[in-house]
């Protein structure tokens, strides 16, 4: 839930800082059809159907990033995706390092007031080995949303600002010299 609050903020900073929230309609991104396929599935793993078989919800959790991969790699020409892709890039490196699943620090955890329920797939955990978890979900986010992030999701919303001011920006007219 924070990480919509998150998105929610970077677009309201569009008007706040004289952008045109109506000219991201004028993006064209490429293969969108992917990235909406990719957050339904991880709705299903996660909030809909947690208690199947762990192995496969932890592949499908890897697929998830292998198509969200793919669009922005579609996309990688507008401003902001390199860096939306490089934070996603290092989500995705820690969670198949860590076999689907997202590491996440037991303190960062406690510090936001967390605690996972149950034997069913979280797509975040405290690991008893995790591999990187510098990579992981190390950064506590307390109050009343609780949750942990990663360096890739902090990557990932910078990406997201600078995307959304770039292109909610007025095209400016390059001058033409006057012949003469």
């Amino acid at each position: 839930m924070i990480l919509i609050v998150l998105a929610g903020l970077c677009i309201a900073t569009v008007p706040l800082t004289g952008g045109r929230l109506t000219a991201l309609a004028e993006l064209r991104l490429r293969a969108l059809p992917v990235p909406i396929l990719a957050l339904a599935l991880q709705v299903v793993l996660v909030s809909i159907v947690p208690g199947g078989n762990h192995q496969l919800h932890a592949d499908l959790h890897i697929v998830t990033y292998v198509l969200i991969g793919l669009f922005l790699i579609a996309n990688r020409h507008i401003p902001g995706v390199p860096l939306i892709a490089a934070g996603a890039a290092t989500n995705a490196l820690a969670i198949a390092v860590n076999s689907g699943v997202m590491p996440a620090a037991r303190t960062a955890q406690r510090l936001a007031g967390l605690a996972e329920t149950g034997h069913v797939f979280h797509n975040s955990a405290a690991l008893a080995h995790p591999q990187l978890l510098w990579l992981g979900d190390i950064i506590p986010v307390p109050g009343p949303l609780p949750n942990v992030l990663s360096l890739g999701d902090c990557a990932i919303f910078l990406g997201m600002l600078v995307l959304l001011h770039r292109a909610s920006r007025p095209q400016v007219a390059q001058a033409v010299p006057a012949a003469g």
